[in-house]
């Protein structure tokens, strides 16, 4: 299976990252418009099957890559702003930060 395996597992880690991802992270782009948002697995997606022609499966480093420093930064940026790095709260409080419109 190794050598004739062609790009399930970029897309099986791909896959991965995004279930996972929004799993986990979504609330945190409640506001964040949807084109925004499919631009952004558009570009990771195409970059890693384009790099996966020439680096073969090292092409997985770069969304897991990617992934990793966003999560670094998350978490470094929500600790700094007294934000929960996993539950968005205070949520008042992140809306603001984030400049969108808190309705009740």
């Amino acid at each position: 299976m190794g050598a004739s395996m062609g790009i399930e597992l970029e897309l099986g880690t791909l896959l991965g990252i995004c279930v996972l991802g929004t799993s986990f992270f979504g609330h945190f782009e409640i506001e964040t418009p949807a084109w925004r948002r499919a631009l952004k697995w558009t570009i990771i997606i195409a970059l890693t099957l384009v790099l996966s022609r020439w680096l073969g499966h090292w092409s997985i480093v770069v969304p897991i890559g990617l992934g990793l420093v966003g999560l670094i930064f998350h978490f470094a940026w929500c600790r700094r702003n007294a934000i929960h790095p996993l539950k968005a709260t205070p949520r008042r409080r992140y809306y603001a930060l984030r400049g969108w419109e808190w309705v009740e």
